[in-house]
């Protein structure tokens, strides 16, 4: 198993920007977690962990495209019709121990091996049959219709490489091989709580000065989309030595270990001081809004990841710098989510120097073309904003303000998983 090195989050000085941030995460973290075969059945939205290379052909021999008739090219005429002598069948799955003879044509059926002499394949459609003979219209080209062996993979063609996360299309491209199974990264293991005397769970009875614990629920919904196996600590009361013995205790069995809130400076923040006893903890000081305060840090080999307390911008940060973290613990290769340019449907002024995300839904202009349109309330504590958004617009920190119609970045909420 990889290790991490000392002090992999270490940073201090001025605010740091995004991008120095992503960069610091992508240099410093590694894959944490074993390997082990799986099933095709089983490896869908699992992280490849070894190259796959092909040792036979796809496919493995030259066949028709199509429903039609196999032909050799010299022998159609070049203006009018042809009249050739159906002489053969070939099915899918035959092979015809027949070559096509002069002025002979052969019934073929899609997928079916060509025979020897047939070089090209006319579609049943544009033919006719007429007393043991095909008439073939001209004009067709020299090899039409002909699928050549090893044209979609050569033996010895890597098809799939390492740290690729395995979607229905990949699944496909190793069982058109004849794979049975493949190589992946074992999934990672988190440990996730929250802490606060003030917060709930979900279902309990809810006392004057308390609130619902929404974000252990949507970060471990997040982390599931990844594919983690998620360890729900539960919430943990505001006592040192509660936080500091379960911080010892999951980083005995997990690989990353994932909170929100309590890592600021307050009394009752118990997280840091806790962190601080049993390895070390960061304080990334990062120029984003919404996001502050974001924590990261290790306890031993184990990778400590604090989101902010705020429902907004602990899914936020989850987005820009813990999924990738994630990921790039887990063997994966692609960290970074997809952006999209679209129009900006509203003006605005931004603070230079700060990287901002904001809530906005997609609707379409006159032209068809998406535009985005800024929630109305933009506060942190506000999570019907998440559901009611599509995604979020990402503000650069040289950027100061932009009209409308501008190009903004969007990051569809579907990127999260």
């Amino acid at each position: 198993m990889a290790q991490l090195s000392d002090d992999c989050f270490a940073f201090g000085g001025e605010l740091m920007r995004t991008d120095e941030a992503l960069a610091l995460l992508t240099d410093q973290l590694s894959v944490v977690v074993d390997q082990e075969s799986a099933s095709l059945r089983d490896a869908s939205a699992r992280i490849l962990a070894k190259d796959v290379t092909s040792a036979c052909a796809v496919p493995p021999h030259d066949n028709a495209a199509v429903d039609g008739y196999v032909v050799r090219f010299k022998d159609l005429a070049a203006q009018g019709e042809t009249r050739l002598e159906l002489a053969g069948r070939i099915a899918a799955g035959e092979i015809s121990t027949m070559p096509v003879g002069p002025r002979q044509a052969f019934r073929i059926f899609t997928g079916a091996a060509m025979p020897a002499n047939g070089d090209t394949v006319l579609m049943q459609e544009d033919c006719r049959e007429d007393n043991g003979h095909v008439i073939i219209p001209p004009g067709i080209k020299q090899g039409a219709n002909r699928r050549f062996a090893g044209e979609d993979i050569a033996v010895g063609d890597v098809i799939l490489k390492a740290g690729t996360k395995l979607r229905p299309q990949e699944i496909g491209l190793a069982a058109s091989i004849g794979l049975k199974a493949l190589t992946v990264y074992q999934p990672v293991r988190v440990a996730l709580f929250s802490t606060g005397d003030e917060i709930r769970d979900a279902g309990d009875a809810l006392p004057p000065g308390c609130i619902y614990d929404a974000n252990r629920y949507s970060v471990g919904a997040a982390l599931e989309r990844l594919g983690c196996i998620v360890a729900d600590l539960g919430i943990l009361p505001d006592s040192y030595d509660v936080v500091r013995d379960t911080l010892a205790a999951a980083a005995e069995n997990h690989d990353l270990i994932m909170t929100s809130g309590g890592v600021s400076t307050g009394e009752e923040d118990h997280v840091r001081g806790a962190i601080d006893a049993l390895g070390k903890i960061h304080f990334w000081r990062l120029a984003i809004r919404p996001g502050r305060p974001l924590a990261l840090g290790q306890i031993g080999n184990v990778p400590f990841v604090g989101l902010p307390g705020n429902p907004v911008a602990v899914l936020v940060t989850f987005m820009r710098f813990a999924r990738p973290a994630v990921l790039q613990l887990g063997g994966s290769l692609e960290t970074e989510p997809m952006m999209y340019r679209v129009r900006a449907g509203f003006p605005m002024k931004k603070k230079l120097g700060r990287r901002e995300w904001l809530r906005v839904r997609l609707d379409r202009d006159t032209d068809g073309a998406p535009i985005a349109q800024k929630f109305p309330r933009d506060g942190a504590g506000i999570l019907t904003s998440m559901v009611e958004s599509d995604g979020l617009v990402e503000l650069p920190e040289d950027l100061t303000s932009f009209e409308v119609g501008a190009m903004l970045d969007f990051l569809p909420f579907n990127e999260i998983g």
